[in-house]
């Protein structure tokens, strides 16, 4: 059988489906901004970023655009009814101040732990873009990672200690990837759903850290 690896919006709609009624969320940049384009209609989901939004929506349709209605990754967004601006700082003690439940962020690596590493590489000719990376990682009450299981290379994301310089300690609760869905509790990796066409010895072999097998558990 073939494995059925998940496709970038495949990921921003499993964690769009997965998001509580009611939540107030940060989007990251990168992967994690998709999300917008996929929470349901029938939740009411506040979306935050930290360039001072409040409250926001997916892009906008063809020729409704307003260049002043971006996110923090300088993508067009939309307001919802409601919204509101605020200032920068503002904006961050949102972060800082455990008002948000969600925080949905891209990572270089995550440790077995929750340790995550997600604005630099370490390598001297990379430019580090830290943002607000680290205000969220300590901020937000539950932190989503998702992100490809492995490197272009083949190299594991998913370790048992980084090696890229760190973002935040022991912050990571729940690991999406194209490969699977992962727990992380009392700093142990629980895998709780695996794709279709991929066992769990195969996916523990693209994985740097031991793997607990939760799906049983589950059913």
């Amino acid at each position: 059988m073939n494995i059925q690896k998940r496709s970038r919006e495949d990921i921003a709609k499993m964690i769009a489906e997965d998001i509580p009624d009611g939540s107030y969320v940060n989007l990251g940049i990168g992967l994690p901004t998709n999300i917008a384009k996929y929470l349901p209609e029938d939740k009411e989901i506040f979306l935050h970023s930290e360039n001072g939004i409040l409250a926001f929506g997916p892009p906008p349709i063809l020729g409704k655009e307003d260049p002043d209605l971006i996110n923090a990754g300088k993508e067009l967004v939309t307001l919802l009814d409601g919204g509101c601006f605020m200032h920068h700082g503002d904006s961050f003690d949102i972060m800082r101040g455990g008002h948000l439940d969600i925080c949905v962020l891209g990572a270089f690596q995550v440790a077995m732990n929750g340790d995550l590493a997600n604005w630099h590489t370490g390598n001297v000719d990379d430019v580090p873009a830290v943002g607000g990376a680290m205000d969220l990682a300590v901020g937000a009450k539950r932190i989503f990672v998702c992100m490809e299981h492995v490197t272009k290379q083949g190299n594991a994301k998913i370790v048992n200690q980084l090696t890229y310089p760190i973002t935040g300690e022991q912050c990571v609760d729940r690991i999406y990837t194209d490969l699977c869905i992962i727990e992380i509790k009392e700093q142990q990796a629980y895998v709780i759903e695996i794709v279709d066409g991929l066992s769990f010895a195969e996916l523990q072999q693209l994985t740097a850290c031991l793997l607990i097998d939760q799906r049983s558990h589950l059913n």
